[in-house]
C-alpha cells in the first residue's frame, strides 16, 4: 500500500484540499451554531482561502515544470537568465497564492498595490494554465494524429517543448494587460426597455438603474464606487437596485468606502437584496444598519408598494428574496424565502422581483410564473476568458435580456466591477439602465 509520503506532490495537494473541503462541510454543518459569529466568520475565510490554494497548488506545480523545469532542460536556455527567470516564475505564483489571504488582512478605503497586483496574478495564472492545458493537449493530439513513424532529432525536439510555454506565457502577457485595461474604463451603461405587463400607464418609461457585483474590498475601493455613483445620478433614475455582492468584507472595515452611496436620491428609493458574497461575510445584520443609514432600503424576503408620482392608485411590487447561498451556508434568519418576500403581491399588479443568483429567478418562476420581472446579477458575464464559458453553462440565464414566457422577463447583468481580479476578458461591466414600459 503507497504511504502519503510515497504520493506525488499534485496528489498530496489534492488530498489537502479535499481535507479542507470536508472541513469546510462538517463546519456548516455542525459548527455553524455553536461558535461565534467573528469566528464563524474567519474559519469560514480561512477554510476557503486553503481550500483554493491546496488546488492551485497543482496548477502551480504544473506551471513551474512547465516554465522552469523545461527551459532548464532546453538546449537554448542560458544560464545567466535561467535564475532570474527562476524568480519572477516563483514571485508570480507567490502573488497568485496570497491573492485569497488579502481579504482576511489587506481591506480599507482604498486598495492597496499588494491586493492589486497578487488579484493580476491570479488572473494571468488562470488564464496561463488554460493556455498550457489547451498548447499541451493540442500536442498530444498532433502527436496521436501524426503518429511516432518519423523521429525528430533531441535539439528539434527540446526547441518544440520550449515553443509551447513561451507561447502560452507571451499569449498570457497581452491578454492580462488586455484585461486591466479593459476592467480600468468606466462602466458601460446600457439602457433596455423592458414592456411589464400590468404596469399602469402612469408609470410608463419609469426608469430603474439596476448595479450588481460591485465587490466593495481588496481591490475595489471609495474611489471607484464615488464614479458609479456620479454615473448614477446622471441618470437621474426614479429607482435604483443593487441586486446583490455589493462587498466582500465586514461593514466596520470598509465603512468609509462605503459613504458614496449615500448621495443616491432616487425619489422612489433605492434598494438592496443580498449576494452570496454578502455571506461570506457573516456580517449581514451590520451591512444591512450601514445601508439604512445611507437610507437604502434592504428588501430581506420582503416587499415594497412603488406608487405612481401620478396617482397613489396606480403602484406595482417591488419584492427582493435572500441570496440562496444563506441556505447552504445555514445563516440564521436567512435565506431564499418567495413566499413570503411575496406576500400581499397580487397577480393583479405588476411584480418586480430582485433576486441575485440567476438559478433563483429559475426558482422563483417556477413557483411563480406570475412574476413579470427578474433582475439578477452574479455571473459577471464570465468577467475573465476563459471563465466565461464555465460561468455560461453553469447558469439557467448569462447576461442580458431573457423573455421567458408570454409576459414574463429576466435581466441579469453582467456586473458593475468586478470580483478581486482586476481584469475583464471577454464582457464589460455595466450600468443598466432598465426602461419599464406599460403595455
Amino acid at each position: 500500500m503507497i504511504s502519503f509520503k510515497q504520493l506525488p506532490l499534485e496528489a498530496k495537494a489534492a488530498v489537502a484540499a479535499g481535507v479542507v473541503f470536508f472541513s469546510m462541510m462538517l463546519s456548516r454543518s455542525y459548527l455553524a451554531e455553536q461558535l461565534e459569529l467573528r469566528t464563524r466568520r474567519w474559519l469560514l475565510r480561512l477554510q476557503m482561502a486553503l481550500f483554493a490554494n491546496a488546488l492551485m497548488l497543482i496548477g502551480s506545480l504544473h506551471v513551474w515544470r512547465s516554465t522552469v523545469t523545461t527551459f532548464s532542460r532546453s538546449s537554448a536556455a542560458s544560464s545567466f537568465c535561467l535564475m532570474p527567470w527562476k524568480i519572477a516564475v516563483f514571485m508570480f505564483l507567490a502573488l497568485a497564492h496570497s491573492s485569497f489571504f488579502t481579504l482576511l488582512f489587506l481591506v480599507a478605503e482604498e486598495p492597496y498595490f499588494f491586493s492589486l497586483a497578487a488579484y493580476t496574478c491570479l488572473g494571468a495564472y488562470i488564464i496561463l494554465i488554460f493556455f498550457l492545458f489547451t498548447l499541451g493537449s493540442v500536442e498530444q493530439a498532433y502527436k496521436f494524429l501524426a503518429g511516432r513513424g518519423a523521429k525528430a532529432g533531441t535539439g528539434n525536439k527540446n526547441s518544440r517543448t520550449a515553443m509551447k510555454p513561451v507561447l502560452a506565457v507571451v499569449l498570457t502577457v497581452v491578454l492580462t494587460i488586455v484585461g486591466l485595461l479593459n476592467a480600468s474604463q468606466p462602466p458601460t451603461v446600457n439602457s433596455v426597455e423592458v414592456p411589464v405587463h400590468k404596469l399602469p400607464s402612469t408609470m410608463n418609461n419609469l426608469k430603474v438603474v439596476l448595479l450588481s457585483d460591485i465587490h466593495l474590498g481588496p481591490t475595489v475601493g471609495k474611489t471607484k464606487l464615488a464614479m458609479i455613483v456620479r454615473m448614477v445620478k446622471a441618470l437621474k433614475p426614479d429607482i435604483t437596485v443593487i441586486v446583490g455582492d455589493l462587498t466582500d468584507s465586514e461593514a466596520e472595515i470598509i465603512r468609509p468606502a462605503v459613504e458614496p452611496l449615500g448621495e443616491l436620491n432616487s425619489p422612489l428609493g433605492t434598494y438592496f437584496v443580498t449576494g452570496n458574497h454578502e455571506y461570506y461575510t457573516s456580517d449581514v445584520s451590520n451591512w444591512f444598519e450601514l445601508l439604512k443609514s445611507f437610507n437604502i432600503r434592504p428588501l430581506h424576503n420582503e416587499n415594497v408598494k412603488i406608487v405612481s408620482p401620478k396617482s397613489t392608485d396606480d403602484w406595482f411590487c417591488l419584492a427582493g428574496v435572500d441570496d440562496i447561498e444563506a441556505d447552504v451556508l445555514r445563516y440564521s434568519g436567512h435565506g431564499m424565502d418567495l413566499k413570503k418576500a411575496l406576500r400581499d403581491c397580487s397577480s393583479e399588479r405588476a411584480i418586480v422581483l430582485l433576486a441575485h443568483q440567476p438559478i433563483a429567478a429559475k426558482w422563483a418562476l417556477q413557483e411563480r410564473p406570475d412574476i413579470n420581472l427578474i433582475l439578477s446579477g452574479h455571473t459577471h458575464g464570465g468577467q475573465i476568458f476563459p471563465l466565461n464559458a464555465g460561468a455560461y453553462f453553469l447558469n439557467p440565464f448569462f447576461v442580458g435580456l431573457y423573455k421567458v414566457g408570454q409576459n414574463t422577463f429576466v435581466y441579469v447583468s453582467p456586473g458593475t466591477m468586478y470580483f478581486g481580479i482586476p481584469m475583464r476578458l471577454g464582457s464589460r461591466a455595466e450600468i443598466t439602465e432598465i426602461i419599464l414600459r406599460s403595455p
